[in-house]
C-alpha cells in the first residue's frame, strides 16, 4: 500500500506529440515469454548447458538472469527533478500491448528498432524458433524493459540520472498524433 499526491501520479494523460520515448535496458528475457522460450528450446540439461559464443555463456545461464526491477531507476529520474509523463513496463505482450497503455487517445508511439543494440539472446530466439519480427516484439522486451515518455527537454537529464544509477538508457522514439498504439519502424 502506498500514497501519492495526485499531481505526482504517472498517468500518461499529458503525453503528447513531440514527447520523446526513452528506453531503459532490460537484463535479458525477464519473466515474460517463457512459454514460448520453452517451445523454442529443448529444455534438457544438455541444451541448457550448451555454450553460445554470441551470448558469452550457456543458454541456461542466460535464461536465469534475474529480472531487472526499475524502482531505483524511476526514483533517480524523479529525484533529478524530471517529470515522467508516462511509463510502460515491457512485459508479456511486448511493445505492442504494453506501450499503448501509457498513451492517451490520439497519440501513437513511434519506436525505432535501430535505436539500440539488440541483445543476442533475442536474435537466438528468433532464429532458433523461426519467429517473425512481429511475434518477437509482441512477446519479448527485446532488450528494453521500461519505456518512459518525457518532454524532449528532459531527455538528456533523464539519461544522466539513469547512468548515475548504472542503468543504460536509449532514446528509442517519439510520440506523434495518430491512432493510439505502438508502431515500430
Amino acid at each position: 500500500m502506498g500514497l501519492v499526491e495526485k499531481e505526482e501520479m504517472i498517468t500518461g494523460e499529458s503525453v503528447k506529440e513531440g514527447d520523446v520515448l526513452l528506453g531503459i535496458a532490460s537484463s535479458g528475457v525477464h519473466s515474460n515469454g517463457f512459454s514460448l522460450v520453452r517451445k523454442v528450446f529443448n529444455m534438457t540439461e544438455d541444451s541448457l548447458a550448451r555454450y553460445y559464443p554470441d551470448l558469452g555463456r550457456s543458454l541456461g545461464e542466460e535464461l536465469i538472469t534475474p529480472t531487472k526491477i526499475y524502482v531505483k531507476a524511476l526514483k533517480a529520474v524523479k529525484d533529478a527533478g524530471i517529470r515522467i509523463k508516462g511509463c510502460s513496463h515491457i512485459t508479456g505482450g511486448g511493445f505492442y500491448e504494453n506501450v499503448p497503455r501509457m498513451l492517451p487517445e490520439g497519440v501513437e508511439a513511434v519506436i525505432r528498432r535501430d535505436s539500440y543494440e539488440l541483445p543476442p539472446v533475442f536474435e537466438l530466439l528468433r532464429k532458433t524458433g523461426n519467429l517473425d519480427e512481429r511475434t518477437m516484439y509482441n512477446t519479448y522486451n527485446m532488450g528494453i524493459g521500461m519505456v518512459l515518455a518525457l518532454a524532449p527537454e528532459d531527455a538528456d537529464g533523464a539519461v544522466k540520472a539513469l547512468e548515475a544509477v548504472s542503468e543504460k538508457a536509449f532514446l528509442i522514439g517519439e510520440c506523434k498524433n495518430g491512432e493510439k498504439g505502438a508502431r515500430l519502424c
